[in-house]
């Protein structure tokens, strides 16, 4: 469940769903957060070594699943995939496919993992695979890129972004559980 909605037991994922003020509040942030990320280099870690970035954009998406539930995920990560959109330097993220829709089930798999498991860090896995899954398959089922250069980008950015998330989810959302705890 997320650490905040404990009640989350309205009829249905898409029915009857009303948004809290709490919610809007976790909703904006992150979205905010997200358009932030993505018009500044901080959306986007260089992995020295490799010459490559990991992104960050997810991690808003997978924190509002957590903290707010499916609805609050899926509608981050909805301003995540348009401002990816329009902020694209390459042909494929100008795909709303690419860069949108993949992005609208992060915070479905997200929540559902953290309710399974309770767990942060593997939610924060779980939504980092399927971001990565997501995106990459779209890429190559719609012909931009050829499979050996998406299984090496998988391979590499995926590992980052998955250490990277994992680090920052576990520790916002453990540091918002103790202030709940305190309320």
């Amino acid at each position: 469940m997320s650490i905040y909605n404990n009640e989350y037991k309205k009829s249905g994922f898409l029915t009857n769903y009303k948004f809290t003020t709490k919610d809007m509040a976790i909703a904006g942030m992150l979205g905010g957060l997200s358009i932030a990320l993505s018009m500044t280099p901080i959306g986007y870690i260089p992995i020295p070594i490799l010459g490559i970035n990991a992104t960050t954009m997810h991690i808003p998406v997978i924190i509002g699943s957590i903290l707010g539930g499916p609805m609050i995920g899926t509608f981050v990560g909805i301003i995540f995939g348009i401002s990816s959109m329009l902020r694209a330097t390459t042909p494929f993220f100008a795909d709303p496919r690419v860069a949108i829709l993949p992005r609208l089930i992060i915070g479905i798999f997200t929540y559902y993992s953290y309710k399974l498991t309770n767990n942060s860090i593997i939610a924060a896995i779980i939504g980092t695979i399927t971001n990565t899954i997501g995106v990459l398959s779209m890429i190559y089922f719609l012909g931009y890129l050829p499979l050996e250069v998406v299984m090496g980008v998988a391979g590499i950015n995926g590992v980052a972004e998955i250490i990277v998330s994992s680090v920052i989810v576990y520790v916002v959302v453990g540091s918002m559980k103790k202030i709940k705890n305190r309320i």
